[in-house]
């Protein structure tokens, strides 16, 4: 099964930009979109079902033009949940799962701290999403969380962790937020088969930031310790160029 997770930075124009072309030749079972910026009905979704990809399930933030979820998928789940159930987390639309029989698999969007309001909001979704994990991995042990959470974990995740310290997205409190959800019980699978500098999966607009590679690696898809077995491989594929983020994939066996 290949898992690959991609913050689009609006569908729209990530299709525009040739997305559905590059689907297709990727050819995932799943596929966890990030920052969709479109309810269901703007998007041209006959597209993505002639691409190969029927069962698509949004969860669009009640802001027009703002955040979003989706997952695309191959073959129909079992089931799938819009939202937590937690109204400060769902009013953005940041968080979707499918449920299989071997695996479940969501698309989350972690708010970015752009400000003291906003990190606040991120502290407090953080500590919320972190707790309905642990909740929900009593029902469902199987989890391959994948998405954006606007977190570079360790130094190596970024391209100037000095400079960056103070920044929100690497600020201390951030970091050891995530190094705790691994230890909860999560493996990030590209840090798993891929101990290399260099690798990044956001880049700013600004300053020529991705030709010269000076970026973050803020998405991942986390992987539940009871299917590490099951894992094959996991990379970043930073040739997509739909958005300032590139796509990761994780392939797993059943």
């Amino acid at each position: 099964m290949k898992i690959i997770s991609y913050n689009v930075n609006g569908i729209r124009a990530a299709m525009r930009k040739g997305f559905i072309e590059w689907l297709q030749a990727a050819d995932p079972d799943v596929v966890c979109i990030q920052e969709t910026k479109a309810n269901k009905d703007q998007v041209d979704i006959a597209e993505i079902e002639a691409a190969g990809y029927p069962f698509h399930y949004w969860f669009s933030a009640q802001k027009k033009g703002y955040s979003g979820v989706a997952i695309f998928c191959k073959k129909e789940p079992n089931h799938i949940e819009y939202g937590t159930g937690i109204a400060s987390m769902d009013f953005e639309g940041r968080t979707i799962r499918v449920d299989y029989d071997d695996v479940s698999v969501i698309s989350l969007y972690l708010p970015s701290g752009t400000n003291i309001a906003r990190l606040e909001h991120k502290f407090e979704f953080m500590a919320l999403f972190q707790n309905y994990i642990n909740e929900l991995k009593k029902e469902l042990p199987n989890l391959v969380i994948c998405g954006d959470y606007n977190i570079c974990h360790e130094a190596i995740d970024i391209h100037d962790p000095v400079r960056n310290k103070n920044v929100s997205g690497f600020l201390p409190v951030e970091r050891e937020w995530i190094g705790n959800f691994i230890d909860s019980g999560f493996i990030d699978s590209f840090r798993h088969f891929n101990k290399e500098p260099d690798n990044y999966t956001w880049w700013s607009y600004r300053a020529n930031s991705r030709a010269n590679n000076k970026g973050w690696r803020i998405d991942y898809n986390m992987v539940s310790q009871p299917l590490q077995e099951n894992m094959r491989r996991a990379v970043i594929l930073p040739n997509a160029m739909h958005s300032d983020h590139c796509p990761l994939m994780v392939e797993l066996e059943f």
